[in-house]
This record gives structure tokens, sequence and C-alpha cells, in this order.
């Protein structure tokens, strides 16, 4: 099987309310595939689309029970450390909480996390190993 990803799929508590964030906030675009109960956005790859919880999980079949942490981070990956803490802070302008403030990684690099109106985790980072 190709290792790919097309979509992800955010269960949103407010739909209106993240459409703000990701389109007024933080400034991306919504795609003309959107209507007013799914936000489409174009990113570099793939989509990432906005989709009330409650029909995410009715969707799936899963019992809509969120807990504080689900399990996945998104990623920003920028071309430099300055450029980690301009985004951290355009995102907090735009009403992210700033969940870890950016440092060293342990792993080289130097990132932060923040979160969405939702919880939604995206880490904003710096990898100076990172080829693609």
């Amino acid at each position: 099987m190709e290792p790919r990803m097309t979509i992800l799929t955010l269960g949103v508590s407010d739909l209106e309310k993240a459409r703000g964030f990701y389109l007024d906030g933080l400034g991306w675009r919504e795609s003309s595939d959107s209507n007013e109960g799914i936000v489409f956005i174009e990113m570099n790859g793939f989509i990432l689309a906005l989709y009330p919880h409650h029909a995410l999980a009715e969707d799936t079949t899963v019992p809509e029970d969120r807990s504080r942490f689900r399990g996945f981070s998104m990623a920003y990956n920028t071309r430099s450390r300055d450029e980690v803490e301009e985004v951290l802070a355009f995102a907090e302008t735009a009403g992210a909480k700033i969940v870890k403030p950016a440092q060293e990684a342990f792993w080289g690099g130097y990132s932060g996390y923040f979160s969405d109106p939702d919880g939604f985790l995206w880490e904003v980072a710096y990898n100076p190993n990172l080829t693609s």
C-alpha cells in the first residue's frame, strides 16, 4: 500500500468558531468545495477538513467521547528558528493558546506547541535535519 495522506479531518465543537480561527485568524484559504456543513482548506499536499465533532463521531460510528488529549498533533515546520517564534506569536494573536513555548528540542531542533480553539495541538518546529 502506498503511504499517503489526502485529508486530515478535525472534529470541531463549533464549526463557525473553527472557521474563523483558521480562515480569519490564521489567514488560510477555504476551498470552493466547502459548504455550510464542512470546511476544506488546501494545504501543501493534503486537505485539512473541519467538520462538526458530533457528525464525525456519527459518521465513524464511534461514541462521541472527548478526552483532553487526543493522542496526536499536527506539525507546521518552518525554515528557521526565528520563524518558529513568529508563527507561534501569529497563532496566539489569532486566538490560539500557547501550550509549550518554543525551546530547544531533544532531537536537535527548536519547537513549541499551540492549541486551536478546540484543543487540537499544533507543533511549530524548525528541524535542521529535515530535507523535504
